[in-house]
């Protein structure tokens, strides 16, 4: 098994746990505005970090926004799977394809 989906299936199992005794818990706990806000401050974090800070501290701020995207993804019932599949139907496509692919565009 692969990290994320180790880390994937580590966040389902501790969904429903104490949020005493698990971070991912009191996050679940808090509800689906504070997931969505956690991971807007780690992308964020994640920015500085690369505009200012170190490689090893742009590393630790991505790992902090991946984990808090799968618990996002995890809270909205969305797999990784679902995620890569989405990757892999776009390779090839340029972005600006992509983009002006989608209705909304």
């Amino acid at each position: 098994m692969n990290t994320l989906a180790h880390l994937e299936a580590t966040i389902a199992a501790r969904r429903n746990a104490s949020p005493e005794e698990s971070y991912v818990a009191k996050l679940n706990a808090k509800g689906l505005p504070k997931i969505a806000q956690k991971l807007g401050e780690e992308a964020t974090e994640a920015v500085i970090a690369a505009l200012s800070g170190s490689n090893e501290e742009l590393v630790g701020e991505s790992a902090d926004l991946l984990f808090h995207l799968l618990v996002l993804l995890d809270a909205k019932g969305v797999s990784f799977d679902h995620v890569l599949a989405e990757l892999e139907r776009r390779e090839g496509l340029s972005g600006i394809a992509e983009k002006a692919s989608r209705k909304d565009a």
